[in-house]
Order: C-alpha cells, then sequence, then structure tokens
C-alpha cells in the first residue's frame, strides 16, 4: 500500500508541471485596433433685435434718416465656410422691406452689411455676408445695420417685421 502511494504523489506534480510549463511557453500576437471619428461641419444661429430710435416724421426725421443696428451670432465648428443671408421679412413688396403696424400702415427700412448703409444685407450674392472660415466654435457676432429712409409720412403706432437670418455651411 505504501508503494502504490508513493507512486501517485510524483505522478500528480510532474502533471501539474506539465501544465504549468504549457501555459508559460504559449505564443502570442498583435492587431492593430482602429478608432475612427467624424466631426460633422455645424453651425448654429441667433439674432438680436434691430431696434430703431422713434420715427418722427414731422421733425427729426423728415429729412434725416432714422439708423438703427441688431446682430446676428453664430456659432461654428472650426475651419468651417458659412454664409449668413437675411431674408425680406414678412411684410416685404417686391424687394421693399417694410414694418407693419397693428392696421394697414407701413414703415419701409432697410439691412445693410456695412456701416456706411450701402451694400443691402439679402439672401443671394453679392448680398450675403461671408466671414472668414470659424477659427475656433467660440460665436462671433456680426452687426446688422438698419435704416428707416426719412421723409415718410406715416400714423403714428407700433410698427413691427420679421426677417428670417440664415446661415449656411
Amino acid at each position: 500500500m505504501r508503494i502504490a502511494k508513493l507512486l501517485f504523489v510524483p505522478t500528480t506534480i510532474g502533471a501539474l508541471v506539465v501544465s504549468s510549463d504549457s501555459s508559460v511557453v504559449a505564443g502570442s500576437a498583435t492587431a492593430n485596433l482602429q478608432v475612427t471619428a467624424a466631426v460633422s461641419a455645424n453651425c448654429t444661429i441667433t439674432t438680436a433685435t434691430v431696434a430703431f430710435p422713434a420715427y418722427d416724421p414731422i421733425i427729426a426725421n423728415a429729412s434725416a434718416n432714422d439708423d438703427g443696428t441688431g446682430t446676428v451670432t453664430i456659432a461654428c465648428t472650426k475651419g468651417t465656410v458659412a454664409t449668413i443671408g437675411l431674408g425680406l421679412g414678412a411684410n416685404a413688396l417686391v424687394s421693399q422691406r417694410r414694418m407693419k403696424d397693428a392696421g394697414t400702415d407701413y414703415l419701409n427700412y432697410a439691412l445693410y452689411l456695412d456701416s456706411a448703409r450701402t451694400t443691402i444685407w439679402g439672401t443671394t450674392s453679392p448680398n450675403l455676408l461671408t466671414p472668414v472660415a470659424a477659427p475656433d466654435k467660440t460665436p462671433r457676432a456680426f452687426t446688422v445695420y438698419g435704416r428707416i429712409p426719412s421723409g415718410q409720412d406715416i400714423p403714428a403706432g407700433a410698427y413691427t417685421d420679421t426677417v428670417v437670418a440664415t446661415v449656411n455651411f
């Protein structure tokens, strides 16, 4: 009986050693895992009202234009080239922008790209604003220059219009 026990123990230990050695000598392999992402060009647009001072058709604005400013702000993905257009508004007559009172009266106005108020801001070239490519994602504000021409004979009241601002990228 003793002999059987002795033979069993070395055999078991030998089997464990062989089993342990075979995992150490196992090979290895590598592979490259590709990681990709697409960054899309994107822009957002917000506006701040073009608020004109009170229009006085009798004295102040009988012969002087009424000028005001507003803002269009865009934020775009870095490097994105965009254009900004301003529609004619809800009350336009052909290409003339007009604000409307609560009744049937209209007050003509224009929106410009430049502070000299020489280039109308519209929806097609050359009347689009084309800023340089976005240097980063920080919002950039652009001034809208407005003008109500002098000499309009209109009744007192509150006049408004809604113009759609569009950023294309």
